[in-house]
């Protein structure tokens, strides 16, 4: 018996959902990578501030990468795992700018402008195919990153 199935889903809504999954699961893995250069590359007077901060956020972002790729799974659906792959789907972009402070939270600012209004879309999606799972994990998600956004755009004086 397939999953959607035995979860009690329609196959039809569960491979919906995971092509939006793996669209934000590709966005997931840009914003990770991009992340990472700006933990690698920052320079200035706000590296002891930024470094930690960057470092964190990685590692919140990959293990969001790993729940969403076995949400994925479990809606009986494979995801995505090649960078060329994401680089055709995904929003956020590969960053050049990884060096300066202002420019690094800008881009993880509009990252996280990509991500929550993707997470906004499962909201609706999830909630008429009745996929409370999938729902509450974008739900959370959402809740922890507009912390997020209010914190960097604090950083940045706003």
């Amino acid at each position: 018996m397939k999953n959607a199935n035995i979860i009690g889903l329609q196959e039809e809504d569960c491979q919906k959902i995971a092509e939006k999954l793996n669209i934000l699961l590709a966005n997931y893995s840009i914003f990770y990578q991009n992340t990472r250069g700006s933990h690698w590359n920052i320079k200035g007077d706000q590296f002891f501030t930024l470094h930690p901060k960057f470092e964190e956020l990685y590692n919140n972002l990959v293990l969001k990468i790993d729940e969403i790729a076995e949400r994925i799974l479990t809606l009986g659906s494979t995801p995505a795992h090649n960078y060329s792959d994401y680089l055709k789907v995904a929003t956020i972009k590969e960053s050049l700018e990884v060096n300066d402070a202002t420019k690094s939270v800008e881009n993880i600012l509009n990252s996280f402008k990509v991500v929550i209004d993707l997470q906004r879309e499962l909201l609706d999606i999830t909630d008429q195919a009745g996929d409370e799972g999938t729902n509450s994990q974008m739900s959370d998600y959402i809740t922890e990153q507009e912390k997020e956004v209010w914190m960097y755009n604090s950083y940045l004086g706003k």
